[in-house]
């Protein structure tokens, strides 16, 4: 796919969902109590209001749209699980392509997205939880999912925990 299509395809991915601002932004409003964003068609993006995250997930929008996207972005993912078995011991480990505890059991989602989130902790910018979420996005596109409302539910219940993580991390910095 062209990089100019891509970036198109990537910027709509976000563009009048009802599902953001309570599956990405609420989950923040302990930091920004203005969590509702407000689209503005005039410059194609979330208007930027006091208190919002709005500016940060513009900004994050963009860098998804132009980073690079990778073949696969569970190997991003995976990268932030080391760190947290390494740095943090958690007890857990990659078995064939799941997360699973010491006992066996498959990490559940909540469990992964606080995986991804905690190692982001030694993710310089983010680049690794970023370049996952681009390529979840992608991945979605692929499969005729044009926007994050019609994403199948459980990836949407991830990216929406990443992209949170992600605007979670920039916000203690911003």
């Amino acid at each position: 796919m062209p990089t100019r299509q891509r970036q198109g395809l990537i910027k709509a991915f976000f563009y009048e969902n009802e599902r953001i601002d309570y599956e990405v932004l609420r989950p923040l409003s302990h930091i920004r109590a203005n969590w509702e964003l407000t689209w503005d068609a005039s410059t194609n993006g979330f208007l930027h209001e006091e208190d919002s995250l709005a500016q940060l997930f513009n900004e994050l929008i963009e860098e998804l749209s132009s980073c690079k996207t990778p073949r696969r972005y569970h190997d991003n993912e995976d990268r932030l699980g080391q760190f947290v078995v390494r740095r943090l011991n958690w007890q857990i480990a990659k078995k064939g392509k799941r997360w699973v505890w010491k006992d066996g059991r498959s990490l559940r989602p909540d469990d992964y997205i606080v995986l991804l989130e905690q190692g982001a902790f030694d993710d310089v910018d983010e680049s690794e939880m970023v370049a996952a979420a681009a390529g979840r996005i992608i991945a979605a596109l692929d499969r005729g999912q044009r926007t994050f409302d019609k994403m199948e539910r459980s990836h949407r219940y991830i990216l929406a925990g990443v992209l949170s993580a992600i605007l979670h991390h920039r916000a203690q910095v911003d």
